[in-house]
């Protein structure tokens, strides 16, 4: 059981551990490629977007990686 615990805390370390080194990368460089209103965000935006990149990372790394041009309205 313990076992068990421990492998689930590392999971969630590296989880983490990831998480927040791709929540900073998205907070400067991929969340004005997947919204373009993002251009120009000032800096305490970009610090508010922080936390859920963080925790969404898997889902935003895909939504940059397939990253696809806005319509034109």
């Amino acid at each position: 059981m313990i076992a068990l615990a421990d492998a689930l805390l590392t999971v969630m370390g590296v989880y983490f551990a990831i998480g927040v080194g791709f929540g900073a990368a998205f907070a400067v460089w991929g969340a004005q490629v997947i919204d373009p209103a993002a251009r120009g965000m000032p800096v305490s935006a970009r610090l508010l977007v922080l936390p859920g990149a963080t925790a969404l990372w898997p889902l935003l790394l895909v939504k940059w990686l397939c990253r696809q041009q806005p319509p034109v309205a």
